[in-house]
């Protein structure tokens, strides 16, 4: 029998597999349905279609912590904080979505616990971490005490300055595990140790409000398969199950945050190092930028409405799926998401009792899909769409095929705007990017999305439904640790001991995980003095002296000068400011190869459809198996295989790459 790893990603529509043989290479993948009432039925449901293996590891991307933030589907939640700092939530931050004209019309979302749910304990902490005021233990347990007595388990301590001596927190964890012992508790000290108050209490919430769930999934998973398992984690690392139910907040992109990885290294392989990602999924589109086979990675990232400020990968989520429902806006115009029909009920085709016409349904009528999904596994209801579709269309004022054609073009749009977030508003040219793209849906606009971006290119990978999932079989076990450390007159010394204790951390923590050698990566956030935010450099390993202090300043004016056009590099009354320093614990895997294709002898022809581009004609349907290196395809044509589909408008050209890749172009 066989020795494979498998990837496992749960996504809102379907379930995607990935099986590696570990002795050579070779790649299996499949689909399911997922379950949302269980994910872990649509989990166990992908194993069993892969038949009897010999599994050495499963990498599991889950959306169960995502999808409650996403939904706001938390129960009560309960605050700790320092006595005075009660309405830390209600303050925020004094910025207003959209700007200040916005201010007038913006109403205050509710906050993660509501103020009454908030309490204080006395003690109080300089910004050194030195202790001004004791810990007041018989105000904490009185608090332990109220929130056992409103059924409120869920509990986030945040202390000021714990960031500096998380001594009161752990103390107060003590409490509540003595006075309060249902309590699900998380510390910002562990959570988060790094300055700024609000953030810091509303990422520890966070972890707070998604730890219930993902302790019993991951139990429950656990129980199922009977094994080990690992869980993708929001950096681009993977973390054992066992040690993530600790920290559920790190998986919070755990999915879009494999396709990224998985992605970058398909394209650096065929001679792509910087590409634009798009996995396009049932129920959303995440969008990455890859620059030199890195996605870019960011602090300063949020999950629906709340900041989350852990290392992530950075993607940009819009509600631009295949499931996307469409509908007409109180002005009477035509709207695409981002609310979902998701995988049950699903679109009309999948004729489930689905009520609302959906971007799926829209391909579907105009034949730029099969009339199934999964090789025929899941067939689909084109009259239920056209009926759909029609009424729909009747409201407008239009045809049914402008209205199917009006429904992919705002769809387009939307994923457009999602890909201009991350590379015009942040300096880059996006015409110099070719876009990468996956997902059951990801590669179904890639010509409107040339046309609208002026991309070069679209590189659409073999199995494209299955990326995020391979992707999971490619990142290391991978740990970040974080310490505020503000100063302008940097102690090498002091500063030396820091890293030297994060590391400490690191390696406990992957000495866990069976890695005796792991690598060590350090960074330090700087800034000029008086700048309210920071930016992240990479520093050298090994001791710190005066040499290793120049290189990491000079690392910062080079990247303030890249990102904001200016630096101070010989300007001494612009002073640097050290903020905080950082270390990952990698722990490095062995990563699947990808293969150059055989070629492909005597290819089949094309099959005939019925399709609508500009208008409607009998259209070449080729199957991506029979198209080997080297293979050309001119529009107007569709490509079909397993889990996805790309329509080829008139006027561009699929051309198949020596790694199986097509890639499309504007003729």
């Amino acid at each position: 029998m066989r020795s494979v790893r498998i990837g496992v990603d749960t996504g809102g529509t379907f379930t995607d597999v990935v099986a590696v043989d570990e002795r050579t290479g070779e790649i299996v993948t499949t689909k399911t349905p997922s379950t949302p009432a269980n994910p872990a039925d649509g989990f166990m449901a992908g194993i069993a279609k892969l038949g009897p293996l010999d599994v050495s590891s499963i990498v599991h991307g889950t959306t169960v912590a995502t999808n409650r933030l996403l939904e706001d589907r938390i129960g009560d939640l309960g605050l700790i904080t320092t006595e005075g700092f009660e309405f830390i939530l209600e303050i925020a931050r004094q910025s207003v979505p959209d700007g200040y004209g916005n201010s007038y019309f913006w109403v205050k979302p509710p906050r993660i616990v509501p103020v009454h749910l908030v309490k204080t304990v006395g003690g109080r902490l300089d910004h050194l971490g030195g202790e001004v005021r004791p810990f007041n233990e018989e105000q904490a347990a009185e608090v332990a005490r109220w929130f056992r007595s409103k059924g409120v388990t869920a509990i986030g301590v945040c202390f000021l300055h714990s960031y500096a001596n998380p001594e009161h927190e752990r103390r107060m964890r003590e409490v509540l595990w003595r006075e309060h012992p249902e309590a699900v508790i998380s510390l910002s000290s562990d959570v988060l140790r790094e300055y700024r108050e609000y953030e810091r209490a509303v990422t520890t919430l966070v972890d707070a409000a998604v730890k219930p769930a993902m302790r019993g999934y991951i139990a429950n998973l656990s129980t199922r398969l009977g094994m080990p398992f690992s869980v993708m984690k929001s950096n681009g690392g993977v973390l054992s199950a066992r040690e993530v139910v600790n920290q559920p907040i790190t998986t919070v992109l755990s999915g879009p945050a494999a396709g990224a990885l998985g992605a970058a290294l398909i394209a650096s392989t065929a001679g792509h190092p910087s590409v634009i990602t798009l996995d396009g999924g049932g129920t959303s589109t995440d969008v990455a930028v890859v620059v030199d086979g890195e996605p870019s990675i960011t602090t300063e990232g949020s999950i629906g409405r709340y900041p989350c400020k852990i290392p992530m990968i950075d993607i940009v989520t819009v509600g631009a799926g295949g499931g996307s429902i469409a509908w007409i806006s109180p002005e009477g115009t035509l709207k695409v998401g981002p609310k979902s029909a998701g995988a049950d009920p699903g679109p009309l085709c999948y004729g489930r009792g689905g009520a609302q016409v959906t971007v799926t349904d829209a391909h579907v009528l105009l034949g730029r899909i099969p009339p199934h999904l999964l090789g025929g596994e899941i067939p689909l209801d084109v009259d239920a769409a056209r009926a759909g579709i029609e009424a729909l269309a009747g409201k407008l004022g239009l045809s049914p095929e402008r209205t199917a054609t009006g429904i992919l073009e705002i769809s387009a749009f939307n994923q457009s705007n999602a890909i201009r977030q991350l590379t015009v508003k942040r300096g880059l040219d996006v015409r110099d990017f070719p876009l990468v793209t996956f997902g059951g849906s990801g590669p179904l606009l890639a010509c409107r999305l040339i046309d609208i971006l002026g991309l070069p290119a679209v590189v659409v990978p073999p199995d494209p439904g299955n990326v995020s999932a391979f992707g999971l079989l490619t990142v290391d076990v991978k740990n970040d640790y974080v310490r505020t450390y503000v100063t302008r007159d940097l102690d090498l010394a002091a500063a030396g001991e820091i890293f030297r204790e994060l590391e400490r951390e690191a390696a406990e923590a992957l000495d866990r995980e069976g890695f005796d050698d792991p690598v060590y990566a350090r960074s330090a956030d700087l800034r000029y003095y008086g700048q309210a935010y920071e930016v992240r450099v990479p520093a050298p390993a090994g001791e710190l002296d005066e040499a290793w202090r120049a290189e990491v300043t000079g690392r910062f004016h080079d990247a303030h000068e890249k990102l904001y056009g200016y630096a101070y590099r010989d300007d001494p009354r612009h002073g640097i400011e050290w903020v905080n320093l950082r270390v990952s614990g990698i722990g490095p895997i062995t990563r699947p190869v990808v293969r150059r294709r055989p070629p492909v002898a005597d290819p089949p022809p094309p099959g005939v459809r019925r399709v609508h581009f500009e208008e409607a004609a009998d259209t070449p349907i080729h199957q991506r198996a029979a198209l080997g290196p080297g293979a050309v395809v001119r529009g107007p044509a569709v490509i079909e295989e397993y889990g996805s589909t790309i329509p080829v408008h008139p006027g561009f050209t699929a051309t198949v790459d020596d790694y199986g890749n097509v890639e499309v172009r504007r003729d």
